[in-house]
């Protein structure tokens, strides 16, 4: 498993995938496999079955619990040589903005970067990925309905409880050698699949429009009607974030040692109103005239479904899942219902030259497509 630490002054790349199995971890890991010359190294709890490139010579897959020190030390030790390495997981068992998702995912980094750091004397650049949730809070009276395009220099939101990207970002200030480029990346709501990701909007989109379909339910949005109407939050496809994070950590002519903010979103807008109807005919699902439904909650009307999913992954011979492990009704009722606009601008990073972009309807369809090619949805 071990990298001689020739390589990097070779010219050889070898990255780290920290949440490899996630919606840009998984996308990270194919573009990079792409390039002559890498050597990727994907951490994660546990592999995925159903996207294991086992077969390529230049990936090696670790499974760790980055929360446990010791055995971060034991699995990832001989890991020698590293030239780059991408952040793209989370501890996620303690709620948002407390103390305890705070210190748990600081925890988490600092155990891996105590692994890696005194054996990566070629470090060339650190991709951390947070959100634009960097912006805001959630919490009491910081949920303004206030209209306004954040950009990277926004500045932080101050006594609204602790926003655990604000304790990465200070890791890497204070543990980086000084000549170490990093950047981090602020994606809205991630568009990709996977399984392994406790707030997948895809997978519960498309979980819930196969029950709708099976069941024949109507198709309806559950939410208020000010996030039916208006945006609210900036979409990212995974293809794009991971893309992103690429451009950045291999182009010099961005790098920047003192940390690199980039907001990373499709660009362009949309509402929930003008795509509904679009994704439920993807989804085969009963579509109506009224769609929007301001008393429907996911939670409460699809909660007691697991059975059916059950049934459905039967009948359709998909890859044998749990409804919990695709869908996460709470979350969609929180998106729906959300009380605060997390805008973003993209200028930053088109004036620096990352070109791509991705239209929402566009990127929702793409990725229906892809879960049926993985067999994860009828």
């Amino acid at each position: 498993m071990a990298v001689d630490k020739s390589n990097g002054a070779e010219g050889e790349n070898v990255a780290v995938i920290f949440g490899v199995t996630g919606l840009v971890g998984k996308e990270l890991l194919k573009k990079l496999l792409l390039k002559p010359r890498w050597t990727v190294y994907g951490i994660a709890r546990n592999p995925d079955f159903n996207f294991n490139p086992t077969y390529n010579p230049n990936y090696h897959f670790i499974s760790c619990d980055l929360l446990d020190p010791v055995q971060t030390r034991q699995r990832l030790g001989s890991l020698h040589g590293v030239t780059h390495m991408f952040w793209v997981t989370w501890a996620s068992q303690f709620p948002l903005d407390s103390f305890e998702c705070y210190e748990q995912n600081r925890a988490m980094m600092s155990n891996a970067l105590n692994v890696i750091l005194p054996k990566a004397a070629f470090l060339k650049h650190f991709s951390l990925q947070t959100g634009t949730k960097h912006y805001v809070s959630l919490l009491g009276d910081c949920c303004s309905k206030e209209v306004c395009l954040y950009d990277e220099d926004s500045p932080r939101v101050r006594g609204s409880g602790y926003n655990f990207y604000y304790a990465l970002e200070d890791l890497l200030r204070e543990r980086l050698n000084p000549k170490v480029a990093w950047s981090v990346h602020r994606p809205g709501l991630i568009m990709g699949s996977s399984h392994r990701t406790i707030f997948n909007f895809m997978g519960s989109l498309c979980v819930y429009g196969a029950i709708c379909r099976y069941l024949n339910l109507p198709f309806v949005f559950g939410g208020s009607r000010e996030c039916w109407e208006e945006m609210h939050l900036d979409s990212s496809d995974a293809r794009l974030v991971a893309e992103q994070h690429v451009w950045a950590a291999t182009n010099e002519k961005v790098y920047c040692t003192g940390g690199q903010a980039l907001n990373a979103i499709n660009g362009g807008r949309y509402a929930w109103k003008g795509v509904w109807a679009a994704i439920g005919m993807k989804l085969g699902a009963k579509v109506t005239g009224d769609m929007l439904s301001e008393d429907f909650c996911y939670s409460r009307e699809m909660g007691d479904k697991g059975g059916v999913w059950e049934e459905i992954v039967e009948k359709e011979g998909l890859v044998e899942t749990g409804m919990e492990d695709l869908a996460n009704w709470g979350f969609l009722d929180m998106l729906f219902r959300c009380p605060v606009k997390m805008l973003a601008n993209r200028e930053k990073v088109d004036r620096l030259g990352f070109s791509m972009r991705c239209d929402t309807l566009d990127s929702i369809l793409y990725w229906i497509d892809q879960m049926r090619e993985e067999r994860l949805i009828p």
